[in-house]
């Protein structure tokens, strides 16, 4: 019998308990993130085993005064047992902390915080750290001041278009009550200084005060060709690194033409929503607090985008269709809808998938890693595969380097069973290989 649900950032098995230490780095990163359960007499493929009845009662006794002795805020989590056809459980359940970051007491704060990514516990680093503090103060990022930055250091001819060019019709002057509220300034002392948020939005030269808020592009020729063959560096305001990225992808994309009712219309190979939709959730969503760029790769299979930071709040990629959005940026998100650059909060992911499927492309693939979410969109059609499962698995590789039987099951949307079979053949025929051992085990071309 399989328990319900696969491994993922919010759920983890194992099939013995493991070492204390183990546990309290699970259920540290487990608060840190989104909350989770952990999950004990399971095996890494689902099978229920079961422990035994004094194992699951020694645990509970000791467990939960363990977690709180050994844990910064202290962890309160719920442990009990849950019995599935006669096989015991034993089940460690936290929910996401409002007092982050927490930390393991013995190790200290830059040592011994973790977090949940994918299904793996890491250690965090310090932008993480900070990012964690943040949250617990209900503070966002991009509605920090620059106090080596002033309101003269802002480009009202931009901010005055954006008060006149709003979503609700009202024209407005610039006035220092409408830039508070929109939290382009801050007001400290009888000084006001720019925002992140209003120097990315509206700055004379965004980049003087944060160096690494900008977008690379860049065109290869091949599928691991790593010689670019193009390139182009998107610097200004949001606003300018959004249209010229958008147009360096668009300019590299092939179109067919069609007559549709005396009028010649185009037909791209990806969806333009699509492309637009990927590249405004990397604006909007990135962690502007890490010095690295959004990096934009245009392959001939694939276009890549990666986006510093991870998932913003309590949302994992496997529920990006779901409709729920977490606004990591508030600002620059309430300021970007009233620009009419984003259209509905949380349908972006909803418009790329169901676009895709009009098309018959095979799915995007959005993986997080550690401090960074990676987007693929593939330029390979599905419907010519559709009855061949193994072109169609050895197809993905085209877009990852690398998949987990799980990746597989969720991309192609088979049972398990299904995925088990051709990964086997798929190795025995010397196609492909196999490395890692349980939840780690991946799958590569040979």
């Amino acid at each position: 019998m399989k328990y319900s649900g696969s491994e993922s950032s919010r759920l983890e098995f194992k099939e013995k308990i493991p070492a204390s230490s183990k546990i309290i780095k699970t259920v540290i990163g487990f608060c840190n993130a989104k909350g989770g359960k952990l999950v004990i007499g399971v095996k890494d493929d689902g099978t229920i085993v079961g422990i035994s009845e004094e194992e699951a009662h020694e645990a509970l006794e000791r467990l939960d005064h363990l977690i709180y002795e050994t844990s910064t805020p202290p962890i309160l989590p719920l442990i009990y047992q849950q019995r599935i056809d006669s096989k015991v459980l034993l089940i460690i359940e936290v929910s996401s902390g409002t007092n982050k970051p927490y930390y393991q007491k013995s190790l200290g704060l830059s040592e011994g915080t973790f977090v949940r990514l994918g299904r793996s516990t890491v250690k965090a680093n310090a932008d993480i750290i900070e990012e964690l503090k943040w949250q617990s103060r209900g503070i966002a990022y991009d509605q920090l001041p620059i106090y080596h930055a002033t309101i003269d250091d802002l480009d009202t001819a931009k901010i005055e278009y954006f008060l006149n060019h709003r979503r609700n019709g009202v024209h407005s002057p610039i006035t220092e009550e409408a830039l508070l509220s929109y939290e382009i300034i801050k007001k400290e002392h009888t000084t006001n200084y720019s925002t992140i948020a209003g120097m990315l939005l509206f700055g004379k030269s965004p980049q003087k005060f944060l160096s690494e808020a900008y977008i690379l592009c860049c065109h290869f020729s091949e599928f691991k060709d790593r010689e670019a063959i193009a390139s182009r560096t998107c610097k200004g305001t949001l606003f300018e690194q959004f249209d010229g990225a958008f147009d360096f992808i668009m300019e590299r994309l092939n179109k067919s033409f069609r007559i549709e009712m005396k009028k010649r219309e185009e037909d791209w190979e990806i969806p333009p929503i699509a492309i637009r939709e990927v590249l405004m959730n990397a604006i909007l969503h990135r962690n502007y607090h890490i010095n690295a760029p959004i990096k934009i790769s245009v392959y001939s299979d694939r276009i890549e985008f990666f986006s510093p930071g991870c998932m913003p709040g309590p949302l994992d990629t496997s529920e990006l269709e779901s409709g729920i959005t977490y606004v990591r940026n508030t600002a620059i998100a309430k300021i970007l809808w009233e620009a009419k650059y984003i259209e509905k909060m949380g349908s972006g992911f909803i418009t790329l998938f169901k676009s895709y499927r009009k098309q018959g492309l095979l799915p995007p693939q959005v993986l997080e890693g550690t401090n960074f979410v990676k987007c693929t969109l593939p330029r390979i059609r599905s419907e010519s595969m559709q009855n061949n499962l193994e072109e169609l698995v050895l197809s993905l590789f085209k877009v990852a380097g690398e998949i987990s039987r799980s990746d597989l099951i969720q991309q192609l949307n088979i049972p398990r069973t299904s995925a088990g079979r051709v990964l086997k053949k798929l190795i025995e025929s010397g196609k492909l290989e196999r490395y890692g051992k349980g939840s780690t085990t991946k799958y590569r071309l040979i």
